[in-house]
């Protein structure tokens, strides 16, 4: 639909309706859809083949997605744009909003992301919760969940994209409280709620103003446009959207729920992590390329958004012994490094979504990995109740260990070539945001090999009554292939081929070269993870882990083991200010408010109370009060005269 070049926003049009396979775009969102109606309404009818049902639907939505992928690939890069207009939705004055798809190079690597990972997630899902007896309604949410993102990645317009944004948001309300008999997860689930829709009131806002500056909510029309609008307005849009990408994507300061979301199922978490949720954000800011690339003011906060969520995440990580909150602490992190690649602008949006891709591989294989490990050990999630597994569970350890080598950057593994790309853009920009990224890097290698070791090798610490086994090929199965895909994943930098293929969306930026060569910055990346490896295995690999965490530690573990005091800061800025605002507006309510609407009938029900004590009945009462009213008037008639 549109191409950014120097100099501004130029769009690329492409008239011609969808046909052929693509003519099936609108059946990629429609199967999941179908799967989530069925599997929610049909009820305990459904509940013996539902789960099959509930996996084989997005499955047939990846098969459209890869051979729609197929077909693209074989066009030229001016007609990669095809858009399916569905109906007309919204006609109300001059407001013109159809229900239209957009099937570009962008939302094609996004489908067969949410599609392959997500039907992936739904195999594991059938052993993982083979004993739940409402496992049925948990794969109509997954379905759910997987229809409200391809509804975001495959909208043509900022309020479709919208109404899968909400849809994303309902999900994963439904899936992190799915266990709702735990006040935990209930709390989790509602706190994802409540923090994204403060990010959601972001991106709304960010609509409104689109209406109003181009009178469309449309991406073609915008995107033309987008020149004639000020440049405060386009600061403004700019920052509003990145408001909304930090709730959907965990980015600071919105970032609080992420840990939280833990107490859902594990596949929800792979769900919510490496296939759809979190990566909506960054989907968001390169999307919206022609907005920022003319806001260059929030580009610039983009990247301190960025680089505060590397750190921050990995701080967590580096102290956290849960297994899944430790992952859920890098993918803060990992999303970090994709946020910053989409704020250096054209130069890096390519990488932003090659990370999103690898880290979608590695993240999906590691949360899954743990689920498995987690069944093996008695839904225990404490690192610290672990050690030796890797003999117990060798599919899980050699899989988990293929995803670890790539999120690290191990040479050849998928990270290593997306992160280098990252770590030598941002170095070309400014070398203070690429000492930070690679800075990054390093912590991220003391975290995971922490991670690791702690887990699969040193000295088994699980209770006598716990019995680690391996989990059935139902789950390790998808493991294995998400494995591989972190190992083989970088393909796709071959010749530049994604950066070539995405330049219709993202535009084409004259090279620049980094401060010092390539290969030097690759070698240094290596190092410095090699040195974040090495200070891990002293740590950890070496020393005795205790089972149960000591208290006496620095203030850096402690905080994060509070997740850097993100909730204490939250209740101190926002909760505890909220509640005392309410707890005055309750007060007004019942005391004026209320005051005013009550206090008059209750003063007229006490002068009546006391009034109808001289009504008793007497004829002698009465006969004297006509004697005192007359008297009254005389005396008033005198004093009259007098005066």
């Amino acid at each position: 639909m549109f191409a950014l070049h120097e100099g501004g926003a130029i769009p690329v049009v492409d008239p011609t309706s969808a046909d052929g396979v693509f003519s099936l775009l609108w059946l990629v969102i429609a199967l999941p859809l179908a799967g989530a109606a069925v599997l929610l309404i049909g009820g305990k009818y459904t509940d013996k083949w539902g789960h099959l049902l509930g996996t084989l639907l997005p499955i047939g939505s990846f098969v459209i997605s890869l051979l729609m992928f197929i077909s693209v690939t074989g066009r030229d890069d001016t007609d990669r744009q095809i858009s399916q207009h569905l109906y007309d939705w919204i006609q109300v004055g001059h407001l013109d909003v159809g229900m239209d798809l957009l099937y570009d190079p962008l939302s094609a690597l996004f489908l067969l992301l949410i599609t392959g990972v997500g039907s992936l997630i739904h195999v594991y899902s059938i052993g993982y919760m083979a004993h739940d007896p409402r496992r049925r309604r948990f794969f109509g949410y997954l379905n759910l969940f997987v229809a409200a993102m391809l509804v975001l990645v495959l909208s043509e317009n900022y309020l479709g994209l919208f109404l899968g944004w909400e849809g994303v948001g309902l999900a994963s309300y439904l899936l992190i409280g799915f266990w709702q008999h735990k006040p935990t997860a209930a709390a989790a689930a509602k706190k994802a709620f409540v923090i994204n829709r403060v990010g959601d009131m972001g991106l709304s806002l960010a609509i409104m103003l689109f209406f109003i500056t181009f009178g469309s909510t449309s991406f073609t029309v915008i995107s033309a446009h987008a020149g004639e609008a000020t440049d405060t307005t386009l600061t403004i849009l700019g920052l509003l959207l990145l408001l909304g990408a930090c709730g959907k994507s965990a980015q600071f300061p919105l970032q609080a729920w992420l840990l939280d979301a833990m107490e859902g199922p594990t596949p929800v978490s792979a769900l919510i992590h490496a296939a759809t949720m979190v990566t909506a954000g960054v989907y968001l800011i390169v999307r919206s390329n022609f907005i920022f690339e003319l806001a260059p003011h929030a580009q610039t906060v983009v990247v301190i958004v960025a680089v505060i969520s590397i750190f921050w995440g990995a701080w967590i990580g580096c102290a956290k012994d849960d297994i899944k909150k430790g992952l859920a602490g890098s993918t803060m992190s990992q999303i970090g490094y994709m946020m910053l690649a989409a704020g250096l602008g054209v130069a890096g949006y390519a990488f932003a979504i090659m990370h999103l891709l690898m880290h979608g591989f590695f993240k999906a294989n590691m949360f899954l990995g743990a689920g498995s490990v987690m069944h093996g050990m008695d839904d225990d999630v404490d690192m610290r109740h672990y050690g030796a597994l890797r003999k117990m569970m060798p599919v899980t350890f050699l899989t988990f260990a293929m995803g670890y080598l790539a999120i690290i950057g191990f040479p050849g593994f998928s990270g290593f070539w997306s992160k280098d790309k990252i770590i030598e853009t941002a170095l070309a920009d400014n070398w203070v945001v690429g000492l930070c990224a690679l800075a990054g890097a390093g912590v991220t290698g003391f975290y995971m090999t922490r991670m690791m070791l702690m887990t699969f090798f040193t000295e088994k610490r699980w209770e006598k009554d716990v019995h680690p086994h391996e989990s059935p090929s139902v789950m390790t199965g998808p493991l294995v292939v998400l494995a591989a895909l972190s190992i083989f994943g970088g393909v796709v930098l071959i010749n530049d081929w994604i950066v070539d293929f995405l330049s219709p969306v993202t535009g084409t930026a004259p090279h620049e070269d980094p401060p010092i060569p390539a290969i030097a910055i690759s070698l240094i990346a290596v190092l410095v993870v090699a040195a974040g490896v090495a200070i891990a295995w002293m740590i950890f690999g070496r020393r005795e882990v205790p089972r149960e965490a000591p208290q006496d530690v620095s203030f850096v573990t402690r905080a994060g083991r509070e997740e850097v005091y993100g909730n204490r800061i939250n209740d101190t800025l926002v909760v505890n200010p909220g509640r005392h605002v309410v707890a005055a507006s309750l007060a007004v309510d019942h005391y004026a408010v209320d005051g005013t609407l009550t206090g008059g009938p209750v003063a007229i029900g006490a002068v009546a109370t006391v009034a109808r004590r001289a009504q008793n009945g007497f004829v002698r009462s009465y006969a004297l009060s006509l004697l005192g009213g007359a008297l009254v008037v005389v005396l008033v008639l005198l004093a009259v005269n007098v005066v």
